[in-house]
């Protein structure tokens, strides 16, 4: 089939884009600059900027490009699905390109994205997400890995994709209760709807994590855990296995290592004892062995799977094996919310774009 976008004389789709942002000013500008000046007809594009409640002059920065419509909300608890969803629900096009605030979209995406929207069966469509200067911090490194599945055929997107409104219209849209996972988890009901989602091998955005501090990445972390755990309970009562094994490798890893780690503290005041004073230095190299095995010893396996040397594939190795600490305590907390109706929220006045979730 001859891609629509290189037919001749024929109309292309119209596509609403729409942006979420919170405190989001120093990279708004460029977000809507990126998208004007792609190369999709600029009348075909509607373009909507949903503040989630910003205190800096984001909403001022939107609404001073032209033709961009601006929905100011003010929830106590902002989430990125009540959003997109007042984003989505505000235009009428057949398509939405669902876009974070502090990314730059690529000037040949739209059109490949619509080419690939052509089989009815397609109900989103997502691309590459690569961090602008991941040389900079290991954790914008670790970003640019992590944003990126395989082409072909996914199981899930992120927060930047073409989705096609029936879908949208099918599903209710995004869950605005979630402050993680939001994308996978529509995600896997537009899948159980019927439709099919492609991850094409071609850029899509851009994006700059601006990670910095040890206290950042671990947050990050943190919420990442969260979002497993609140998207893998929906899917589990939906009697899906999606995220179960990413969830049981965090709680069985991390929980395992964390309760090594006590029961030899435990054993301690009782070293005297015979056999306890081995006890308790075997107990916390059993927790060591099951946290940074079979990752440490898998060198090569990484060098493989993203293009990485061996220093690099250690890097990420060592990254791959911790990580599951803090994301444990956010599967804690998320456990812990339910138990007593406290679910974690957003607070406006700590937010700013991306906290977004890797889908490799």
């Amino acid at each position: 089939m001859e891609p629509i976008s290189q037919q001749p004389g024929t109309r292309l789709p119209d596509i609403d884009c729409v942006m979420i942002g919170v405190n989001c000013a120093k990279t708004l500008g460029r977000c809507i600059e990126s998208i004007v000046s792609s190369d999709y007809p600029r009348e075909r594009l509607r373009l909507y900027y949903v503040d989630g409640g910003s205190d800096d002059n984001s909403i001022e920065t939107a609404r001073g490009y032209p033709g961009v419509a601006v929905i100011a909300l003010n929830p106590e608890y902002p989430t990125p699905g009540l959003g997109r969803n007042s984003g989505w629900k505000s235009g009428a096009s057949p398509f939405v390109q669902f876009l974070d605030s502090d990314t730059i979209l690529d000037p040949t995406w739209l059109r490949k994205a619509v080419d690939a929207m052509q089989e009815r069966s397609i109900g989103a469509v997502a691309g590459l997400r690569r961090e602008l200067h991941p040389e900079r911090t290991v954790y914008n490194w670790i970003g640019d890995i992590e944003w990126n599945g395989p082409p072909g055929e996914a199981d899930c997107f992120g927060g930047d994709v073409l989705v096609r409104r029936s879908a949208l219209e099918a599903t209710k849209g995004y869950d605005e209760v979630l402050v993680g996972g939001e994308d996978p988890e529509l995600s896997r009901r537009i899948i159980r709807a019927g439709w099919r989602i492609i991850r094409l091998d071609a850029l899509m955005t851009s994006h700059d994590l601006a990670m910095t501090t040890v206290r950042q990445y671990l947050r990050r972390a943190f919420r990442s855990g969260y979002g497993f755990a609140a998207v893998r309970s929906r899917e589990a009562l939906a009697g899906s296995s999606f995220w179960s094994y990413d969830y049981r490798k965090i709680a069985i890893k991390a929980g395992g290592f964390l309760s090594l780690q006590v029961s030899g503290l435990l054993l301690f005041p009782y070293r005297q004892l015979p056999g306890v004073a081995i006890a308790g230095l075997l107990l916390p190299l059993a927790g060591l062995a099951m946290l940074f095995s079979p990752r440490l010893f898998r060198v090569e396996k990484f060098m493989g799977a993203y293009n990485l040397d061996r220093r690099e594939a250690k890097r990420y190795a060592w990254h791959c094996s911790l990580v599951v600490i803090p994301q444990f305590a956010g599967m804690i907390r998320f456990t812990a919310g339910r138990m007593f109706n406290s679910p974690l929220r957003n607070r406006r006045r700590h937010l700013k774009t991306d906290l977004s979730i890797p889908v490799s």
